[in-house]
């Protein structure tokens, strides 16, 4: 159990990817560390894509980024809808600046993308926004897994046990 004592956020809106909602979190869980579901409002029901619910331990307005170790992006289409929440670029931006580690997975790279933060950042993500995050300044990158620093990428649902691997050795050693 090498996360005791870690904190992490995951983001979650309508229609995110369940599979790259559940697999980091449950792999960060059986390392011991805390996540907490947050999303626009708290105590409020969030289905994914196809149809798994998460219940919100908080809203947007609730949480400040200083108090956790890292975040977690999840893919699916909540990444456009998140992206939207001045609360959410905040607390990309504030774990960026602090080096805290930041998952995004498949769609996820829109919110990194709203936050500016990919400008010469090595990253990956579902082929389908590879020319948003170039345009956005990102060295995209076809490989399961890339880590730059405290930023952990990944494709998509297939390349999870590597994502999932990745993520929680750089929030160990964070």
């Amino acid at each position: 159990m090498k996360l005791l004592q870690k904190k992490v956020i995951a983001l979650v809106d309508h229609e995110f990817e369940d599979l790259e909602l559940w697999y980091p979190v449950l792999r960060l869980q059986e390392e011991g560390a805390t996540v907490h579901f947050v999303g626009p409002e708290k105590q409020t029901v969030y289905k994914g894509k196809y149809g798994v619910p998460v219940t919100t331990d908080f809203g947007f307005a609730e949480i400040h980024s200083k108090d956790y170790d890292g975040i977690l992006v999840p893919g699916g289409w909540a990444p456009d809808k998140l992206r939207r929440y001045p609360e959410v670029i905040s607390y990309i931006t504030e774990m960026n600046e602090a080096k805290k580690p930041i998952g995004q997975i498949c769609h996820a790279g829109w919110v990194l993308i709203s936050a500016k933060i990919l400008q010469g950042v090595k990253v990956t993500s579902t082929p389908g926004i590879k020319d948003d995050m170039e345009n956005a300044g990102a060295i995209w990158i076809d490989e399961p897994v890339v880590i730059d620093g405290h930023i952990v990428s990944s494709r998509r649902p297939p390349d999870l046990p590597q994502y999932g691997e990745a993520f929680v050795d750089v929030l160990a050693q964070s």
